[in-house]
């Protein structure tokens, strides 16, 4: 009988892939804006930096389906490494770059490093973690993109703003420095994949084709959540600058605004375990997008700054929920032999809301005011919560094998448990109209929502 994935608190290999992705997500907050203002230093205008941040968003949209379905069939490791040289490579070149051109080719290469990075890495948790365990793994895998999402554009800032401003030589610096913080990220690698049982890898039985992925209940819920809740968090660090310019609030408060955001984005990570046994996963998703939307569209209100903050605070714990979720709900939905390509499918719903998502919130904003694109991703979380409450799909995992001295056949007037699985001589028991009626207390406990 094969052994069950290593689960439980104290795992080595989650802690370092935690503290890997830290280093990788920082690497790339720091290097956005030094791209941005890479670029205008070399004589960009507003719609050229936009075109060269968004080739980093375009081309991993042709690249995710394809390294899924690789790593569907294959060990996940190895897109680790290939992704943070991928992404110090691109920050690097970034930083030597003297044309515009070059600048959007060096960020579409820093993209899909982190592209690689990231299939595989929450391929690696979608294998190793328990059914029942998923939730809280994906929520603490999460807490290294909120530390790097934390400290990464505060790095940026300090580096590029304490030069004398020379912002050619400074936004370079800053692309230098982010390209040795990635590589850090090596050093946190080694033993995060384990083995399987004698070595053996998935098996290619054939490709799921992708409409079947998307037609699996569940799968299109978790892509349009996640691509909310990704929206609202791009949309809120973009736009509450401006909100703040409108509102004579000063840049500094602005900034301690967003990592109070970010701060309590990490806290919710931290209690996942402990919310989802107090309300369920369904409960807990429907409810944090709800209270998401009405708090992302009351930022559109004039209230003070002590009030903005505490909105920001709790609208940064519900807006950590969705991302991990949204990941045990497309990986659970997902056909078997299949779920790293969901996860693709899933990055690329997110990276077509990046896209996507400020080209919408820059028409309202010059059309209504900059605070009107809060209230249309107050309406898009909103949507959210209702798929929440249509249910994540497929949520019971497999049952577990018997005991090897289970008998292999029902004895008359029991309830039977699954079949012995390595006796497939035996047929499989069919409960009649009263033994069906009888619930498998082993299938009640792996309900995600029964806790």
């Amino acid at each position: 009988m094969a052994s069950a994935p290593r689960t439980g608190p104290g795992r080595g290999w989650l802690l370092r892939l935690v503290i890997a992705f830290a280093f990788a997500q920082g690497a790339v907050s720091m290097a956005r804006p030094a791209v941005s203002y890479r670029a205008l230093a070399l004589g960009a205008d507003e719609t050229a930096v936009g075109v060269i941040a968004g080739v980093y968003a375009l081309l991993p949209l042709f690249t995710a389906v394809p390294l899924g379905r690789r790593t569907d069939h294959g060990r996940c490791a190895p897109l680790l490494p290939l992704g943070v040289l991928l992404i110090s490579g691109g920050c690097a070149l970034s930083g030597l770059a003297s044309s515009l051109p070059a600048m959007a080719a060096w960020s579409g290469v820093m993209g899909l490093g982190h592209l690689c990075f990231v299939i595989g890495a929450q391929s690696i948790v979608a294998r190793q973690s328990a059914p029942a365990e998923q939730d809280r793994d994906f929520g603490h895998f999460t807490i290294g993109a909120s530390l790097g999402q934390l400290v990464g554009p505060v790095a940026a800032g300090a580096l590029i703003s304490g030069q004398g401003g020379a912002l050619g030589r400074t936004s370079a610096l800053a692309l230098l420095v982010s390209a040795g913080v990635c590589a850090l990220a090596l050093t946190s690698l080694w033993g995060v994949e384990h083995r399987r049982e004698g070595g053996a890898r998935p098996q290619a039985a054939g490709r799921v084709p992708v409409r079947t992925i998307l037609g699996a209940r569940g799968v299109p819920a978790g892509i349009l959540i996640s691509m909310a809740v990704l929206s609202a968090t791009d949309i809120l660090t973009a736009y509450l600058p401006v909100v703040g310019e409108h509102r004579s609030i000063a840049p500094a408060t602005v900034g301690l605004l967003l990592s109070l955001r970010a701060a309590a984005t990490i806290a919710c990570r931290l209690v996942m375990k402990p919310l989802l046994r107090l309300l369920g996963r369904r409960a807990l998703l429907t409810t944090s997008c709800l209270l998401a939307g009405v708090l992302c569209a009351g930022v559109a209100l004039p209230v003070s700054v002590p009030v903005l903050a505490v909105m920001l605070a709790v609208l940064g714990f519900c807006l950590g929920v969705g991302q991990p979720l949204s990941m045990t709900t497309v990986v659970r939905a997902a056909p078997d032999g299949a779920r790293s390509t969901a996860l693709a499918l899933r990055l690329t719903g997110n990276r077509l809301g990046q896209v996507a998502a400020p080209a919408a919130a820059g028409l309202i904003a010059g059309a209504v005011g900059a605070a009107a694109p809060f209230v249309l991703l107050g309406a898009g979380l909103l949507g959210a919560a209702g798929l929440g409450l249509r249910g994540d799909g497929r949520t019971e995992p497999p049952p577990a094998p018997p005991p090897e001295d289970a008998p292999t056949r029902p004895e008359a007037g029991t309830v039977p448990g699954p079949p012995d699985a390595g006796d497939e001589a035996v047929p499989p028991f069919r409960p009649g109209p009263s033994e069906g009626r009888v619930a498998d207390p082993r299938a009640r406990m792996a309900e995600p929502g029964s806790g």
